[in-house]
């Protein structure tokens, strides 16, 4: 029997997972803001309606919407969709104009725009890098234990003791590298380093497919290998190397969705399997019935898919914009306003659709759509 945490469990978790991230991803561009001398006059959680709304006192209205799905810093001075001046601030008091976006030089202008996506990566690689200090660090060595007969591994030549170096191309340096690698990868070849005896072999297997349901009721398709591990091995580490450990893990989570993208562009994975808002609401439910520590570390799982996202060069995006700056440096000169604005609709209109799949997709893994066919039928 599966277990469903309920829908105001699920509202409830998803508020406490995006809400902080997206606190942490504006708080980013303000504080940035902030130090070069840039003047916010909004800075919202949430969309929508005003629920509750204050001014400090340097002038920031702070305010709460309704719809918790995003928020947003509006500075002084970023003006329109391509942030370009306007004849309002070209009217401006010499003073009021230097604390503006637009005032600012183009590396300033960047390290803004960039700082939400860094303080999500920073904030993840502080929960990863708190759960590494707290519980120790697996250092199972990359042996293999034993090979299941008629695996991808047996089939391939694999055998018991040999030592896992690489995996396409990727430096292996414990068991939990292996299993990271391979289970987002069903049907996907690869080739594998190995030491046998001191000799360095190369062999190319294609994982197979694990199918696991958990107890929530969710299937997921899983690459295996089909080899066992040796005794599980943890490391205590100092407060000085966990925000080592922290950065690693997450490097490693944002490769893993490189190849995810490239897998979904290239069409070795069905766009079925992205997710969206109803996803993630469905799924922090479920994190915050598996307890805190579950839902802490699908914060930091969310924190890393925010920034990820953001640094895309996707016009609307946080990497579209760093993307015009690029061009900018490059030819000395602004991209022109025109090409700026067609691009951003273009952009909008990418968001929207693909906002439309992943709802689509959402849909489909509750059932909704059989139960509507059931229901006409």
């Amino acid at each position: 029997m599966t277990e469903n945490p309920g829908f105001l469990l699920t509202v409830l978790a998803f508020v406490l997972v995006i809400g902080p991230l997206v606190f942490v991803h504006e708080l980013g561009h303000y504080i940035a803001g902030r130090i070069f001398g840039v003047k916010a006059e909004t800075f919202s959680i949430g969309f929508g309606g005003t629920i509750a709304g204050w001014h400090d006192k340097r002038g920031t209205h702070w305010k709460l919407g309704w719809l918790p799905l995003g928020g947003y810093v509006r500075f002084a001075g970023d003006m329109g969709a391509a942030s370009q001046p306007t004849a309002e601030w070209l009217a401006l008091p010499p003073e009021e104009r230097a604390k503006t976006f637009q005032a600012k030089p183009l590396w300033q202008r960047s390290i803004i725009v960039a700082a939400g996506a860094i303080v999500n990566f920073l904030f993840a690689i502080l929960i990863l890098g708190s759960f590494a200090y707290l519980e120790g660090v697996p250092r199972t060595p990359p042996v293999i234990a034993m090979v299941a007969e008629g695996s991808a591994a047996d089939r391939a030549g694999m055998k018991e003791g040999d030592r896992i170096l690489s995996i396409s191309g990727r430096s292996i340096g414990d068991f939990e590298d292996i299993y990271r690698i391979v289970r987002f990868s069903p049907i996907e070849p690869m080739q594998i380093a190995i030491d046998r005896g001191g000799n360095r072999l190369s062999v190319d297997v294609t994982p197979g497919v694990l199918v696991e349901r958990d107890r929530f009721g969710n299937e997921y398709r899983m690459g295996q290998l089909g080899i066992g591990k040796p005794p599980a091995v943890y490391d205590d580490i100092g407060l000085l190397e966990a925000p080592l450990v922290g950065a690693e893990r997450t490097w490693g989570i944002v490769r893993l969705m490189v190849d995810t993208l490239g897998q979904v562009v290239t069409g070795r994975r069905s766009v079925k399997e992205l997710g969206g808002p109803l996803k993630i609401a469905q799924v922090s439910g479920e994190a915050a019935m598996m307890g805190w520590e579950s839902l802490i570390g699908f914060i930091a799982l969310v924190s890393i898919n925010l920034g990820f996202i953001n640094l895309l060069p996707v016009p609307m995006l946080d990497g579209g914009h760093l993307f015009f700056y690029a061009i900018e440096a490059i030819r000395r000169k602004p991209v022109p306003v025109e090409a700026q604005e067609w691009a951003y609709r273009g952009g909008f209109a990418l968001l929207v659709s693909l906002m439309l799949l992943v709802t689509f997709n959402d849909l489909t893994s509750f059932g909704l759509w059989q139960k509507l066919g059931g229901l006409i039928g």
